[in-house]
């Protein structure tokens, strides 16, 4: 039943073991077929993934291949309710809810083209690790280290002066203070 088949998935091409089997779900698709692939990776019995299409005739390497391709989408979603707030928002009309997940993924890529084309620095996951030893193998930042690497560069781009003989805050009130004392004694 499970034949070996050759399929690229998660940047790398490898042969797995796979089976397709015609079937009714009455359940969920009612009396249209649908079409479980199994997919075995290691083992020799049974079977780590089930995929569900309602493809008439569909290629097994093709589902598969369609399926691995789904993770950097899945991934993306993830990191938008979580780390950017998406399913949080309290919108009330149809257009601010049609704008705001748009919206979010937008300034989420913004901010990953940001890191890529600016932020990146090779040392950035290897300072991760001392906090996340789990990541062992970690060569790229996440999405999480990406954003947390953009806010603290907005917030020390907001404390920095323009222009190097611009005076510091505390200068420029040690100036109006004393200008204030002199103006006391003159009165």
């Amino acid at each position: 039943m499970f034949s070996q088949v050759t399929v690229t998935r998660y940047g790398k091409t490898e042969t797995i073991a796979a089976a397709a089997l015609a079937c009714l779900w009455y359940s969920v698709t009612g009396a249209k077929p649908v079409t479980v692939i199994l997919i075995r990776d290691n083992k020799d019995t049974g079977f780590d993934l089930a995929l569900v299409t309602t493809e008439k005739n569909p290629g097994i390497v093709t589902v598969i291949e369609r399926y691995a391709a789904r993770r950097a989408i899945e991934v993306t979603i993830e990191d938008a309710r979580q780390l950017s707030g998406t399913g949080q928002a309290r919108d009330r009309t149809a257009a601010a809810v049609e704008r705001t997940v748009p919206f979010t993924l937008a300034c989420q890529a913004v901010a990953v083209c940001w890191y890529a084309t600016a932020g990146h620095h090779p040392a950035d996951a290897e300072a991760r690790r001392p906090d996340a030893p789990w990541y062992t193998a970690k060569t790229e930042p996440s999405t999480a280290g990406m954003t947390a690497k953009l806010r603290r560069v907005i917030i020390a781009a907001k404390l920095k002066r323009v222009h190097a003989d611009q005076p510091e805050p505390a200068e420029i009130h040690a100036i109006r203070l004393a200008w204030e004392d002199a103006q006391a004694l003159a009165a």
